[in-house]
């Protein structure tokens, strides 16, 4: 008598009997939304008709690696990078995905072969928070080994990458930028100087083009790196000359340390200088003065990020968007300066 057992059923062999492709019956078993309500019962028939029971295992199986994502990110202590994660994090909760972090050095250089090293296996879907040097190498080596399981988040110097509506998903920052610098002008000051973050060239770029555009100088824009201290020790140098009454900065721990300068040097906020910062951090509102800032969102803009990577994943067109664009938030730290004439 043979001891044979018999063969148990797969996923191949009920898409067979469906008429389906297996990508759909795995939709179908995690409870996909993508999947035409016509399309879900033919498949539930044959699972039912063939007697396909997929236990837990066989469940993270059918979903294939689209149940476990990498984020790739760098410093997670960042209020953008944290809150995009946070995003993800959230919307693959609520999809039923686990997620992975791998925190990379800005410091050190990686070859390709690192960083597709981070990823379980080659093909691995991937979300680079791509906001520094580092991050924006990992996400091109990804998109290149992998363009159709990688996603990226990052600001709009990306936009211009080739296909980036296919897998970008960013934020004005230059728009913004530039509303922000017309916003101090219009206000009376002769022009606006810059604290600059690393990697940020969008909100550099949009800074510079308002002022070109309004025909005031440009100042040579002060490099600071993304602490609070670094601004405080650059806007103390920008402050010694009495000409200097407005300064847009690249997030808001830099304007936090642009502030204090101004208060060790005895200029008051907003009376002799005007300070705009970036990101809306929650303590934004609760500064004495209150921030006024450029309000991202970043929460959403990582809900996005895992659905449009979702949507790759699953063969579908990409979603619209559903995170809020940039917008200037006008609180206490932007005034018209003292010395302007009417």
């Amino acid at each position: 008598m043979s001891t044979d057992r018999p063969r148990r059923v797969n996923i191949v062999d009920v898409a067979r009997h469906a008429g389906v492709s297996h990508q759909t019956v795995s939709r179908v078993i995690n409870d996909s939304p993508l999947v035409a309500a016509a399309t879900r019962r033919k498949v539930q028939a044959a699972i039912e008709e063939l007697g396909f029971r997929p236990n837990r295992l066989a469940r993270a199986l059918a979903g294939g690696t689209a149940r476990e994502v990498t984020v790739l990110t760098t410093d997670t202590s960042l209020y953008g990078a944290s809150e995009t994660l946070s995003g993800i994090e959230d919307a693959a909760r609520a999809a039923g995905h686990t997620v992975s972090v791998s925190v990379m050095n800005p410091d050190q250089p990686y070859a390709d072969a690192d960083v597709l090293a981070r990823l379980p296996h080659l093909g691995s879907p991937a979300i680079v928070i791509a906001h520094d040097a580092t991050t924006t190498r990992a996400m091109r080596a990804l998109r290149a080994a992998q363009p159709s399981t990688t996603v990226a988040t990052g600001g709009g110097d990306l936009a211009d990458e080739t296909e980036a509506a296919d897998w970008l998903v960013a934020l004005d920052d230059r728009a913004v930028a530039a509303r922000a610098t017309r916003h101090l002008l219009d206000l009376g000051h002769a022009t606006v100087h810059y604290l600059a973050i690393p990697s940020k060239a969008p909100r550099r770029l949009g800074w510079e083009q308002a002022l070109r555009d309004a025909g005031r100088p440009v100042p040579p824009p002060a490099a600071c790196d993304w602490s609070t201290a670094s601004a405080y020790h650059a806007a103390i140098g920008l402050l010694e000359d009495p000409d200097v009454t407005a300064i847009l900065c690249g997030n808001d721990d830099l304007a936090v340390g642009a502030v204090r300068a101004a208060h060790i040097a005895g200029r008051a906020v907003p009376g002799d200088l005007s300070v705009v910062g970036f990101d809306d951090c929650p303590y934004a509102a609760f500064q004495v003065p209150a921030l006024t800032t450029v309000g991202l969102d970043f929460r959403g803009l990582g809900r996005g990020a895992f659905e449009l990577l979702r949507s790759k994943l699953d063969g579908a067109p990409r979603p619209r968007p559903t995170w809020r664009q940039p917008e200037l938030i006008v609180r206490e730290t932007s005034a018209p300066p003292r010395n302007r004439t009417e």
